[in-house]
């Protein structure tokens, strides 16, 4: 028998589909010769730090830096029958060979190996590594599985990566925390991106709108705009000096150009465009991606290529003309397949671009989720662009003298619209789709010739500011991130920047979730700006740990790792230097104590997660983000009784369940009367209930 393990149980049950292993058992799917199971994404992690040593259960300073000798794994009490599974499945004597069909990506390599290595096996491994979840991919991918070993490196990489983030994680959050008196989360990646975003902030506060000053000349047919001027005195006097005389045509410039199609998407174009046309959040982008992948719709998600392989060319035809009727915004548009412009062997390295599959054609698009449905149509519209003939224009550019001052005027002819009119009716066909970038100068020039003389119909003073940069948005912000650090990176750099295009998103969900970064809509977009919090940590952190250097480097690093040319020792060496110099030599910053927002104090434990309740402004609240316990000062269930929960008796709810309270006002009787509120929590909503002493007489 030959066992396959799949990252989900999704991925696991078109795989079995298409081995013909349909026997289903406990956990696992069984036919053909074939064993085919699922890990549930990360089964097991490494171990938190008292698990190294009880005594680090409590953050202390004196503790600092911890650095495990030999590391240890932990397996997620939820996932644990899935591992026994696994366990049992490896060790079976008539199990030959075991194939990691997990994501074909750095993570996908630990998420198995780890299993592989806890239960103990070391049977022949191979390695499925495949773009698309169709079944001729799946057949194609079973037909070439490669030797496991051939991915070692893969492994070492994501290996270190992991610890390393463990030790950055655990060391400097304790550190900053324990001096600074509240928990502040530190990454590796988060902190530099993070500090992208105060800087951004910072430099928008600082900024001074400037005025500026120019004249248009309102011309035969055209408009045309001398240069700045800093003072309005000067723009008003040549405003007068033009006013009703000629202008003389001193140059006209023709040239005709091109706009080439864009290029395929990876994961983070994609994102970024989803956000600026669609709102999307990164995280949401990515999810519906990886839905559309598991029903076989679009190829693997997390890719940071943009190009296609040479082997994809001859088939690429026939994939355009079903997604172009497909996709009802191209009707009325002639599609064109210049395939040369998206295949490049040299730029693919893991995965190809995202583009749709053929099952496309039989696919029930309008039965498809209204997010996934509209990122489909974005990935089906970058390939038609793609693939599409070249935006061609003549551009007009005149230069125009009067009074002796210079005036420019510049317009454009449409010689061939090629991808642009694609791109025009897919955001006709969007009820508020943003205005299209460059396409003010659109108008046609008249024709005119140098020292010809023009009357000047009119002249006007137009004022304008200076603007300050703009808040970040996702858009933004993941661009910034993918090019942060790259002018300081070696020229060969495979990875430059903040993150890779697999773990972005996250990494932008969990500074929002522990409450640095705050989503704010602005008109149509949302803006991302830190939080006070968010504002103090960056002014605190060392440059090490806020500079993108730091991470880019690493991802330099960890790519040296995969291709074998740097030991994963010598890595590891390096981190644990940098976090013993951190503990050793960094200094509390004077003053400090202004600026964090005070801890809020914990009235008790969380009945349903065990997290700390802590007192806020409209009620007591679970201080776990993802978890929404509340007890609202102004529920309807208190304001009945005309009583607000105080802190004592939130305090005695979480301990015992139940608070004596005193003064609850009855509407029968318009009396009040004493009584035990008993806090009743479901999980997803909290009631209370009373009871009655009797031995007091107690009732309405």
């Amino acid at each position: 028998m030959k066992l396959v393990i799949a990252e989900k149980p999704s991925v696991a049950k078109s795989l079995a589909a298409v081995l013909g292993a349909t026997s289903r058992k406990d956990g696992y799917l069984e036919g053909g010769g074939w064993l085919v199971s699922w890990c549930l994404g990360h089964l097991a992690g490494l171990a938190d730090a008292a698990t190294y040593n009880p005594d680090y259960a409590k953050w202390r300073y004196d503790d600092l830096p911890i650095l495990p000798e030999s590391w240890r794994f932990t397996i997620a009490k939820d996932k644990r029958d899935q591992f026994d599974v696994l366990r049992t499945l490896l060790r079976r004597e008539d199990v030959t060979e075991v194939v990691n069909a997990c994501d074909a990506g750095r993570e996908g390599e630990l998420i198995f190996r780890t299993v592989y290595c806890l239960a103990g096996c070391q049977k022949p491994m191979k390695r499925l590594w495949i773009s698309s979840m169709e079944d001729s991919a799946i057949r194609e991918g079973f037909a070439h599985l490669r030797p496991g070993a051939d991915y070692d490196g893969l492994h070492q990489a994501a290996l270190c990566r992991a610890k390393a983030d463990w030790l950055v994680g655990i060391n400097a959050t304790r550190l900053f925390s324990v001096l600074y008196h509240r928990t502040l989360n530190i990454g590796r990646v988060m902190s530099p991106t993070l500090a992208l975003i105060v800087q951004r902030e910072a430099e928008i506060d600082a900024f001074k709108p400037v005025p500026f000053y120019t004249v248009a000349l309102d011309l035969p047919g055209f408009t045309a705009a001398s240069a700045r001027m800093d003072k309005k005195a000067d723009a008003e006097q040549l405003k007068s000096a033009c006013q009703g005389g000629t202008a003389t045509v001193k140059k006209v410039e023709r040239r005709d150009k091109s706009e080439k199609p864009p290029a395929l998407y990876d994961l983070t174009t994609l994102q970024r465009d989803a956000n600026r046309l669609l709102g999307f959040t990164a995280q949401q982008t990515l999810d519906y991606l990886q839905n559309l992948y598991e029903k076989k719709l679009c190829t693997y998600p997390r890719t940071d290529s943009r190009y296609l392989t040479s082997d994809m060319a001859e088939g690429l035809p026939v994939l355009v003309n079903l997604v172009a009727n497909a996709m009802p915004f191209r009707k009325g548009i002639a599609i064109s397949c210049d395939v040369a412009t998206v295949i490049n062997d040299k730029k693919v390295t893991d995965h190809h671009a995202v583009i749709p599959t053929r099952n496309l054609r039989e696919a029930d698009l309008s039965a498809l989720p209204v997010g996934e449905r509209a990122i489909l149509e974005l990935v089906a519209l970058r390939l038609l662009c793609a693939v599409a003939q070249p935006y061609t224009y003549a551009e007009t550019a005149i230069t125009v003298e009067c009074a002796g001052a210079t005036f420019t005027a510049k317009g454009r002819t449409v010689k061939q619209p090629g991808w642009r009119a694609l791109d025009a009716a897919y955001r006709a066909s969007m009820k508020s789709a943003p205005e299209q970038d460059g396409n003010s100068e659109d108008k046609a020039l008249p024709e005119l010739s140098e020292g010809q003389e023009l009357p000047v119909a009119g002249a006007a003073v137009k004022e304008g500011k200076t603007t300050p940069p703009k808040h970040f948005t996702e858009d933004t912000l993941l661009s910034a991130m993918e090019t942060a650090g790259k002018d300081d990176m070696p020229e060969d750099a495979e990875r430059k920047g903040l993150g890779t295009s697999a773990t972005r998103a996250g990494i932008l969900e969990k500074l929002v979730s522990t409450g640095f970064l705050e989503r704010k809509k602005s008109k149509k977009t949302v803006q991302l700006l830190p939080s006070h919090d968010a504002i103090s940590l960056i002014t605190v952190l060392p440059e090490q740990l806020q500079s993108p250097l730091l991470t880019a480097e690493w991802e330099y690093r960890l790519g040296e790792i995969e291709r074998g040319e740097l030991a994963p020792e010598d890595f590891m060496a390096e981190i644990t230097a940098m976090l013993k110099e951190l503990v050793e030599t960094y200094q509390v910053i004077k003053g400090s104590e202004y600026l964090f927002t005070p801890p809020r104090e914990v009235v008790g434990r969380c009945p349903r997660c065990g997290g700390e309740i802590a007192e806020m402004q409209k009620g007591f609240f679970c201080q776990d983000k993802s978890c929404k316990f509340a007890i609202w000062k102004n529920s309807k269930w208190w304001a009945a009784k005309r009583k607000q929960p105080t802190k004592a008796i939130v305090e005695a709810l979480l301990k015992d369940g139940r608070a004596h309270v005193a003064g609850l006002y009855s509407e029968k009787s318009g009396k009040t009367y004493d009584a035990t509120v008993v806090l009743e929590d479901t999980g997803q909503y909290v009631n209370f209930k009373l009871d009655f002493d009797r031995q007091k007489g107690g009732g309405k």
